[in-house]
């Protein structure tokens, strides 16, 4: 009887230590997948960055923009405009005919009369070269524009090519959450088989199995829609290395003072030009203090009777009067506009001022943050693998088990999220210094 129980604790404690192999060897072998993932994230990452840099990224988003088509032509438009502007009239020449007979009142006494005339508008003093000036000023304006939309390109990029390496990053931890259940799940099977694991047990693994399924499914829709996403802004399927830019890049490329990276926003330049824009309306305006003159040349040719004069040729000269009828509504608009314009560049400094400020302390928010989540990944992943050999002799239960790789998970998740944050607020800082212009 003895004999008997001696043998049953044996063959007990040598099941025990089959699942303890087997629990270890899974262990090692996610540990290994792990590694082997992370370095070839890593080998991956150094591809991109030879064969694919943000700036091209950037550079290609920008080269089929549809705004900057539009941009474009506005900006060939007013250049055209300026050119125009340079002529030495005010306007296109006027051309003018008249007939006159008696026939229609009866007297029949043969009086007939052509007369045809041309004139042209002349400028007003200085109203030509205000002219030049306004065309020149909006031409410049939309050239800013330009600038301030390939910005906007770039800060798409950047979210977006974020988005695709976050959703890549999410994807493979739920692969690794994934087989990691499974392994443990195997071994709560052979841990039920000999009697050493409860089917409650078993329903909880399946349970968790099933949670990391889905999360999988959801991962891998998130990388199908921020990788659609890029390859539609990007024009073809590509991911910008945007993990390579850290502290070292930031020094490379050196920083200038916040009133400097504001004076050199495009949207700042942007508006301050369009303050230079309504001011040369303003001066086209003061100028256009009346209707352009006409000067004109007209021939008339006569017969009538008993006249000596056939034919004759003669200077006309037509010239409008001042009227506050027109002058004053051309005026106010002007200055309306200026006023306008004023606002906006005042708003506009606000804003950027605003954002400047925020994309600063963003900067030194996403640094502590990552640094704190890698310690905060590592603690938690010590604390799994402390629960794991716990569980391995007995003095942890399964649920305890799954609770602590679970929050390992979220801690790598949250770490990196905030790495990915920490790149991109690096990029975001050298796209308001004006690094991607």
């Amino acid at each position: 009887m003895c004999g008997q129980s001696i043998d049953s604790l044996t063959v007990k404690f040598r099941s025990k230590l089959t699942i303890i192999c087997i629990v270890e060897a899974d262990i090692f072998h996610i540990l290994f997948v792990f590694l082997f993932f992370l370095a070839s994230f890593g080998f991956s990452s150094e591809v991109k960055a030879e064969n694919f840099t943000f700036t091209q990224a950037v550079e290609d988003a920008w080269s089929i923009d549809p705004d900057r088509n539009e941009l474009t032509t506005n900006y060939h438009s007013a250049s055209r405009r300026a050119v125009a502007a340079r002529s030495w009239f005010a306007g296109g020449p006027t051309v003018s005919g008249q007939y006159f007979d008696d026939h229609a009142i009866g007297s029949n006494e043969g009086y007939t009369t052509y007369q045809g005339g041309v004139s042209v508008p002349f400028w007003l003093p200085g109203q030509g070269s205000a002219t030049v000036g306004v065309a020149r000023a909006e031409a410049l304006t939309i050239q800013e524009r330009l600038h301030v939309a390939r910005m906007a390109v770039a800060m798409r990029v950047l979210d977006t090519s974020a988005n695709v390496v976050m959703a890549q990053r999410r994807l493979a931890i739920a692969r690794i959450q994934k087989d990691t259940l499974e392994k443990i799940r195997a071994s709560v099977i052979h841990g039920k088989h000999i009697g050493e694991m409860t089917l409650a047990d078993q329903q909880i693994i399946a349970s968790e199995i099933a949670n990391a399924a889905n999360e999988y499914s959801q991962s891998e829709e998130q990388v199908e829609t921020a990788t659609s996403a890029l390859r539609i802004l990007l024009g073809r399927p590509a991911v910008p290395d945007i993990l390579s830019f850290d502290n070292v890049a930031l020094a490379h490329h050196g920083l200038f003072s916040a009133e400097a990276l504001e004076n050199n926003d495009p949207r700042v330049r942007a508006a301050r030009q369009a303050v230079h824009t309504a001011e040369a309306g303003v001066h086209l305006a003061k100028t256009s203090f009346m209707p352009n003159p006409e000067v004109g040349v007209t021939a008339v040719h006569e017969k009538q009777y008993g006249s000596p004069w056939d034919d004759r040729v003669g200077v006309t000269v037509s010239i409008p009067l001042p009227s506050d009828v027109r002058n004053v509504p051309m005026e106010a608009d002007a200055r309306n506009k200026l006023a306008a314009a004023i606002s906006q560049e005042q708003q506009a400094r606000r804003n950027v001022r605003q954002e400047l400020a925020q994309v600063f302390s963003h900067l030194t928010a996403t640094k502590d943050m990552f640094r704190n989540s890698v310690l905060s990944a590592e603690n938690m992943n010590r604390r799994a693998n402390e629960m794991n050999r716990s569980w391995q002799v007995g003095e942890t239960s399964l649920v305890e088990l799954l609770r602590a790789r679970s929050a390992a998970s979220s801690a790598l998740q949250l770490r990196n999220q905030a790495e990915v944050a920490w790149h991109a607020a690096i990029i975001r800082t050298l796209i308001a210094a004006g690094e991607f212009q």
